[in-house]
């Protein structure tokens, strides 16, 4: 709860610092729409500590796993919205450089640090890390793209979460008994996490699929096939 909190305040601080920077500067706090590229870099890397997104992201997995399953699913989902409609908004002026790293990174990192975990919780934590290397790559490509990803996003991590909840499976070796007790819950939780993953015909595989096409629309395809290879894990 400590970290939470002092990892948000500090987010936080550093907005305000930015605005204040921004109305030192041209005259006005409105930052979305500031020429200062100061302003809007703080801004963008406050926002990407908000989000736990690499290479801002070490106090996410620890959150998590400290946490209730239900908090777990509110930080994974609802405390998302924010910092990402922030984001959606700063979209003309962002860092691109910057978002294309954090992206990159957040995917890189989600997907193969994810590989040795046990705990469920972690290994939800590192999904949702690399899922939002998938979301901020959207914002250089279009911000209905980010709209659909994001929804695709909070309703798998809903179903995951839910029936997680339901199975109280915290390790991987739970699914044992849940098996014997519950096939079909067990089943719905497989296909949930495989939908995470991006697998196709699955609705997560949607998304990629889109978001690829839009990077080589683009001319960005090493960007494309750096995250096609890193969700491969």
């Amino acid at each position: 709860t400590t970290k939470y909190f002092i990892i948000q305040t500090s987010a936080a601080a550093l907005i305000l610092f930015a605005s204040t920077m921004n109305a030192w500067q041209t005259g006005h706090w409105s930052i979305i729409a500031s020429p200062s590229h100061q302003t809007t870099l703080i801004t963008t890397t406050a926002l990407l500590l908000k989000l736990g997104a690499a290479p801002t992201h070490l106090w996410y997995p620890e959150i998590l796993q400290g946490t209730t399953m239900s908090i777990a699913l509110t930080l994974a989902t609802w405390q998302k919205i924010a910092p990402l409609s922030l984001l959606m908004l700063l979209h003309t002026h962002l860092p691109v450089p910057l978002i294309l790293l954090a992206s990159t990174t957040s995917v890189l990192i989600g997907g193969l640090t994810g590989l040795n975990q046990t705990q469920t919780r972690k290994i939800l934590a590192f999904s949702s890390i690399a899922h939002m290397g998938w979301l901020l790559t959207t914002l250089v490509i279009d911000l209905k793209l980010t709209t659909l990803t994001l929804t695709i996003y909070m309703i798998m991590t809903l179903a995951t979460f839910t029936s997680m909840t339901t199975t109280t499976t915290k390790t991987i070796t739970d699914t044992n008994a849940v098996w014997s007790a519950s096939p079909a819950l067990l089943t719905l939780t497989m296909l949930s996490l495989m939908s995470l993953g991006g697998l196709p015909p699955l609705t997560g595989f949607m998304p990629k699929l889109l978001i690829l096409n839009g990077l080589i629309t683009k001319n960005l395809l090493p960007l494309g096939t750096t995250l096609a290879l890193a969700s491969l894990p």
